[in-house]
């Protein structure tokens, strides 16, 4: 599939997917915003003011890393990890939050808005805010800012008010809908920036741009460090699919690499028990987008669960559906209990802290890599850093009665499923 088949057409559609299905008095903004970012992005201004900022400010390019230790426990392929969570902030939702508040500072916008799940992409927005001077507010489902109340602190740090939506399922799906709601109030002074590959056109195109910084440096890395300029394996998480695209994006085109997006396979099949869209989604309209959409059997969009707050999204981005249509990128699914496996099994052999949504991509690399010749060569988008999931990180634990008693020591006990795959390591057995 070649990237020219990767633009939607005019109206926003990729194929059957995308389009604009907002009420009437956003088309007016998001034309504005479409033409803005058209006219914008092709700047040769705009663009080295937004390299400088990604480069001097943000810290472009991550490196890639060669995971010595962990591919040496998993034995198989080689496994290289995109260090997205070194970039300020902690995670790569700071590309595209950098990349639109720029926009909007350039459109004469000043106040900015952002909904947030795991905090990081409104950590990103009230950094990018604080930095171009602009009014910025947050909005956060309270669930999310209870497991994430270190994140919501460090926005108010920033100088943004984090407003908690107590409505729905009290997760990110409704933090959405009430950005939504401040725009179509104050779209005379305000920009949405949205955290993901998700919503009505221009955003999918958009939000996919400002990260594909990911996956060109990626290859240009691969060419000095393993001596190739394509992995044979990219494995992304995948919610909205943000930092899956901007990875992807550079190897769509080149057949001979597998792309693999995991999703939150939370703690069951049953509909409410996970976030697996390609596992149980219907064509639906969400957010001003027509995709995938996790719904019961009367079109009810469907509860969540996933032990990472950034993945428990009922739906997601219009550019995944169709390329998921065309067989480029396979899509599975890590549950809970494997996802914590992961974020034990890279901080012991490798003294990284994933963020959990990230650990569903190491998990999916953990299962996948042993059965790989050693030449191949993996590379994991370790989209976020897992500082903020400590705290979840510990309460799992010790609800599975893994954790040391002593709290002030917090010293946790290597999870079962990390013990089986270093057992399966250590005996040989890559089934």
């Amino acid at each position: 599939m070649s990237r020219a088949q990767l633009r939607p057409d005019g109206r926003g559609h990729f194929g059957p997917y995308g389009g604009r299905f907002v009420p009437e008095t956003l088309m007016a903004p998001l034309d504005e915003l479409a033409r803005a970012y058209d006219r914008w992005s092709r700047k040769r201004a705009f663009r080295k003011r937004l390299r400088a900022l990604l480069t001097d400010y943000a810290g472009r390019p991550t490196p890639l890393y060669f995971a010595e230790r962990l591919t040496g426990e998993l034995g198989g392929a080689r496994i290289y990890l995109k260090r997205e969570d070194l970039l300020h902030t902690g995670a790569h939702k700071l590309n595209n939050a950098i990349g639109q508040a720029l926009l909007a500072q350039t459109m004469g916008k000043r106040r900015v808005i952002a909904e947030t799940g795991a905090g990081q992409h409104g950590v990103a927005t009230a950094t990018a805010a604080a930095l171009l001077g602009l009014e910025c507010v947050i909005y956060m489902g309270t669930e999310d800012c209870e497991r994430q109340r270190l994140n919501v602190y460090r926005m108010q740090l920033l100088g943004a008010e984090v407003r908690p939506v107590d409505a729905g399922s009290r997760t990110l799906k409704d933090a959405i809908n009430e950005s939504l709601r401040d725009w179509v109030t104050n779209v005379r002074h305000t920009h949405y920036i949205l955290g993901s590959v998700l919503g009505p056109d221009p955003y999918p195109r958009m939000v996919r741009d400002f990260h594909r910084v990911i996956g060109e440096e990626a290859k240009r890395q691969l060419r000095k460090q393993a001596r190739t300029a394509s992995p044979h394996v990219a494995i992304a998480c995948v919610g909205g699919g943000s930092n899956a695209i901007g990875l992807f994006t550079a190897f769509v085109d080149d057949p001979r690499v597998r792309l693999i997006g995991v999703e939150a396979g939370g703690s069951g099949d049953a509909l409410g028990q996970h976030a697996a869209r390609f596992a149980g989604g219907k064509l639906g309209v969400l957010h001003g987008t027509r995709t995938l959409v996790l719904q019961d059997d009367d079109g009810q969009i469907a509860t969540t669960h996933s032990v990472s707050a950034g993945l428990d999204y009922p739906a997601v981005g219009p550019e995944h559906a169709l390329l998921r249509d065309h067989k480029r990128i396979e899509y599975v699914k890590a549950s809970d209990d494997e996802a914590i496996a992961a974020f034990h099994q890279l901080a012991r052999t490798e003294g990284i802290l994933p963020a959990l949504e990230s650990a569903h991509a190491l998990a999916h690399a953990a299962k996948l890599a042993p059965r790989l010749p050693k030449k191949h060569v993996v590379v994991v988008n370790l989209s976020g850093r897992g500082d903020k999931d400590v705290e979840s990180v510990l309460r799992w634990d010790r609800a599975h009665g893994e954790a040391a008693a002593d709290d002030e020591v917090a010293s946790v006990a290597v999870h079962p499923a990390s013990r089986q795959w270093r057992a399966r390591s250590e005996g040989g057995d890559a089934r």
